[in-house]
């Protein structure tokens, strides 16, 4: 249904925008810096779980909808950056690092809820992202040949392609990110500083959000 050469170059060109450090990336460092390393994955997931609807929005041309409808993309935009902003004031607020410990201290005794809760906002965050839609739309479309036919079905395994791609990687950085912040989490001073760190990386995300060109 697809390419080969077209696939294997999108493999290449997908993998290499997975490794450049980008929102998303910052996003699951600070959580899994918050949150310990199992919070960390469950932060790519759900960021993965936001790539996978965008793909399928792409597949099935409602990102068309940006181009009728501008009033959309803003009304959008400035949603996710609101959210961005309401969960960088929570990070200062919770100085006492309660998304990360459990009652034992540990990563391992992490509350579900914190996990569950890292899913959630890593969804919401990478769904009201609207330049991830219009991002598919210009880069997936280039590595479908029109030829074979099929073109949702060829769209569909590029988007499913990017966004395991994207777990494989975000996953392992979370990881490395929770287990490193577990180790010095300890300190209650450096406690302090990741909750100062995730809700600088947030509102930096919003700032972004906002006044990146369109």
């Amino acid at each position: 249904m697809v390419d080969t050469s077209l696939y294997a170059a999108f493999v290449v060109a997908a993998l290499a925008l997975c490794l450049s450090p980008g929102p998303d990336m910052l996003f699951i460092v600070a959580m899994g810096g918050r949150g310990g390393p199992a919070t960390g994955v469950m932060a790519a997931v759900g960021v993965a779980t936001g790539a996978f609807v965008h793909a399928l929005a792409a597949m099935l041309g409602l990102s068309a909808l940006f181009t009728s409808l501008p009033a959309l993309y803003h009304a959008l935009r400035w949603a996710g950056a609101a959210y961005l902003v309401w969960l960088a004031v929570k990070a200062f607020r919770d100085r006492s690092d309660t998304l990360a410990e459990g009652s034992g201290g540990t990563t391992a005794g992490a509350p579900r809820p914190a996990r569950a809760r890292a899913f959630w906002q890593g969804m919401v965050t990478n769904l009201l992202n609207p330049k991830v839609i219009l991002f598919n739309v210009a880069f997936l479309p280039q590595f479908v040949n029109p030829g074979l036919g099929h073109v949702a079905g060829q769209l569909l395994i590029l988007g499913v392609t990017l966004t395991v791609l994207g777990l494989l990687v975000d996953g392992t950085v979370g990881l490395l990110a929770g287990r490193l912040s577990h180790s010095l989490r300890r300190s209650r001073r450096f406690a302090r500083a990741l909750s100062v760190f995730s809700g600088t990386v947030f509102a930096g995300l919003a700032a972004r959000l906002v006044v990146a060109p369109e």
